[in-house]
């Protein structure tokens, strides 16, 4: 199973397409959308080439692919312009026989007890973290510690964390 794996977007078109460009590249059989993908939110500046529609019209191209949960910056207004689900604050998903569950990661206290001895994707921070059985892709719009714009791509067993900037590999991690 292939699968690319992004959080954060907050409406950057820029980085959208680039995350498309990937998408078209790998042809993966899931995209994971980890929320908070339209709206920049009261706390972050405006992205690189700020377009909440131009956005949503480059993921709804591949909405037959797409598992979504929502973000703190998320609404019902984004549902309605979104062809994926974009309501669910979880999702668990089976990744070549590993449970995983998804989640932005804004509410994740809320679920400890599903992913105490489960693996865990979940983004908000806008920082990437590959330790544990914790997994963050970082940020595709704006990223915060890290300079660099990243998502996720699962393949064979190992998940690359993906510089968007040049689709470099930053770092690796293969599940035991």
């Amino acid at each position: 199973m292939k699968l690319i794996i992004a959080s954060d977007i907050h409406g950057s078109c820029k980085y959208t397409k680039r995350l498309e460009e990937l998408i078209n590249r790998e042809n993966p059989d899931k995209i994971i959308l980890l929320g908070d993908i339209l709206y920049h939110g009261a706390r972050n500046d405006l992205p690189d080439e700020y377009s909440t529609m131009g956005v949503i019209d480059i993921l709804n191209k591949y909405c037959d692919k797409i598992i979504a949960v929502r973000g703190n910056c998320d609404s019902e207004v984004d549902d309605m312009v979104a062809n994926f689900g974009l309501v669910a604050d979880y999702e668990k998903i089976d990744i070549d026989g590993r449970v995983f569950y998804i989640s932005h990661g804004h509410l994740n206290n809320k679920y400890d007890y599903l992913f105490e001895d489960n693996y865990l994707i979940s983004g908000h921070t806008h920082v990437y973290n590959l330790d544990g059985k914790h997994l963050n892709p970082g940020s595709v719009g704006i990223p915060k510690v890290n300079k660099e714009h990243t998502c996720l791509l699962y393949d064979n067993n190992v998940f690359k964390l993906i510089n968007l900037d040049d689709f470099s590999i930053i770092m690796e991690k293969e599940l035991n």
